[in-house]
């Protein structure tokens, strides 16, 4: 019960969402991997021997608590009339919170609740067919694509990227002048940024959920409809631009292990870390900087004038927590592939930016204009094909930046240079620039709806709606 009250208590304050036992739990062994390799073996062994005692320490405590209140505390409280009205008196003012009479800031959260929660949730992931009606049907898909002209679609998820860096001055006055020079980068291509709010499905972590959320048009803003989505072949919208001929291909730096997970998407082409063959310098936990991938991408599948069109889809790592050491950004992108991407001292000054999980705010502002920073300088590369370029954030980043009662809102700015597409996307409540409106279009799962839309040759409305 006390390790339940403090995950329940602790991972919303950290995190900024409740506690899903199956989600987290099946990244916990990799991201203790992962947040393992600095230390030496030795260190790993006294990490493991401390939380041994601590928990045997807990439960001796907890056993004597249990003593002491059995023993003394009660046979005291039942021969003294004064203590018994304070004990009746404290056992109203539990149930009176219970029934919601009152809401009295000295009666602790009830438990049980959370363990019901976790255990219809781990019901849900293992026995999928007696949880079909928590998945809503798919909506549908359709859509020609005949107003891209061909141009490629390239979909990069951006980690932790959420409405805080408009909201938070602090964060804004660092953030605007790198998504400006974005704005003008892409403007002296003739290109054009129109933005706009949707609500991710998920806050300060499970990316999985907005990226899916996106892809299917379904909300998966419940990981039990994830779970149970994964178990079925249902269509996204991988199938819509393959059917028009598209090649789709899917870059998750992030990972560094094998993951199931993939099959359900079915990209034509699926690249992890390990098959990027980064040679550069590790920055952190997340090693692989974001604008190497985005140039590997374009070296291994390079766009083709007079092939298929790609559709990319690329959930970016460099901004995930800690976010330290950000990578240096290396203006000459010829570079960045290379077996020494960064200069000596630009990658000294980088690894000195040790990761500071108690100071995790300087490093999330730094970590963002790292990403608008290599943005505005991949708008500047050749492009020898045309594209539709969206950018949009998977989630806010983690409560202890947010602070309390964030929104779930995320920035969206697709970039491009078809006309007939910008006009579209206004009239669906984008606007142009980097600023959005306050007010968000809805769901990220109805941006689905609104792109099919726009992409598609009859107009406004979705083909086959």
């Amino acid at each position: 019960m006390a390790i339940g009250r403090y995950a329940d208590v602790t991972v919303p304050a950290w995190l900024g969402r409740k506690m899903n036992l199956y989600w987290d739990a099946y990244h916990l062994p990799k991201f203790l991997e992962v947040a393992s390799q600095d230390y030496a073996w030795w260190q790993i062994i006294g990490i493991i021997a401390a939380f041994i005692a601590g928990f045997w320490f807990l439960t001796r405590l907890i056993r004597m608590c249990i003593e002491v209140l059995a023993g003394h505390a009660a046979p005291y409280a039942l021969r003294s009339p004064t203590a018994l009205i304070v004990t009746i008196s404290c056992l109203g003012l539990v149930a009176a919170n219970l029934m919601n009479v009152v809401a009295s800031p000295y009666v602790s959260g009830q438990v049980f609740p959370v363990y019901q929660r976790q255990a219809h949730l781990l019901a849900a992931a293992f026995f999928p067919s007696h949880f079909q009606s928590e998945l809503p049907d798919s909506p549908p898909l359709h859509s020609d694509l005949q107003a891209l002209g061909g141009a490629e679609v390239k979909v990069l998820f951006l980690e932790s990227y959420g409405a805080i860096t408009y909201e938070r001055g602090d964060i804004a006055t660092v953030i605007d002048p790198a998504r400006q020079r974005l704005e003008q980068a892409a403007n002296a291509e003739g290109r054009q940024v129109l933005s706009a709010f949707v609500r991710a499905a998920a806050f300060g972590g499970a990316s999985d959920l907005s990226h899916l959320s996106l892809l299917s048009g379904i909300d998966l803003t419940d990981p039990i409809r994830h779970d149970l989505l994964i178990t079925t072949d249902r269509p996204t919208i991988l199938d819509t631009f393959e059917q028009a001929g598209y090649r789709t291909i899917g870059l998750y730096p992030a990972m560094s292990w094998d993951w199931p997970e993939v099959s359900f998407y079915d990209f034509d082409h699926y690249l992890d870390a390990p098959s990027l063959d980064y040679r550069g310098p590790k920055f952190g936990l997340w090693w692989l900087p974001d604008q190497f991938s985005m140039a590997r991408i374009d070296e291994m599948y390079p766009p083709d004038p007079d092939g298929k069109p790609r559709f990319l889809f690329y959930p970016t790592i460099t901004t995930h927590i800690p976010f330290r050491p950000t990578p240096p950004y290396q203006p000459d992108w010829s570079r960045v592939t290379s077996e020494k991407p960064f200069s000596d001292e630009a990658t000294a000054k980088a690894m000195a930016d040790k990761i500071d999980w108690n100071d995790l705010f300087p490093a999330y502002i730094n970590t963002i204009e790292y990403t608008f920073n290599w943005l505005a300088g991949y708008q500047a590369q050749p492009q020898p094909r045309d594209s539709v370029l969206i950018l949009l954030g998977d989630h806010q980043p983690a409560g202890g930046i947010t602070r309390t009662n964030a929104t779930w809102n995320v920035p969206v700015h697709i970039i491009t240079s078809n006309e007939t597409i910008a006009e579209r996307l206004r009239l669906h409540g984008f606007i142009d620039g980097v600023h959005p409106q306050q007010e968000s279009l809805g769901h990220i799962s109805e941006l689905t709806q609104i792109l099919l839309s726009v992409f598609d040759s009859g107009g406004t409305e979705v083909a086959g709606a």
